[in-house]
């Protein structure tokens, strides 16, 4: 694979493959989060106790799992998962 950007130097062709790679990497975690989420706060607009708390669980391992690998820092996927949560918990 070619890489006609601006880069001359070996090294740096490289890097721009590999910023590539990893930018839809973590731009598909991001969207499976998003994803997620959205699910959880469907089930809560519904007022589905049970889908919600399900919904949530799976939000919570996919946060878990993109901090974990860099994507979001710890703080940013605790505050997600802490504000999910409280919205499940607010269905009667």
């Amino acid at each position: 694979m070619e890489v006609n950007r601006l880069a001359n130097i070996k090294s740096a062709k490289k890097r721009i493959l590999v910023t590539e790679t990893r930018a839809a990497r973590n731009k598909a975690i991001r969207s499976e989060v998003k994803t997620c989420v959205k699910k959880v706060e469907a089930a809560v607009v519904a007022a589905d106790k049970a889908t919600a708390e399900a919904e949530l669980k799976n939000a919570i391992a996919v946060i878990e799992s993109a901090a974990s690998k860099g994507v979001y820092h710890k703080n940013n996927a605790a505050r997600k998962v802490s504000r999910l949560t409280k919205l499940v918990n607010g269905v009667a």
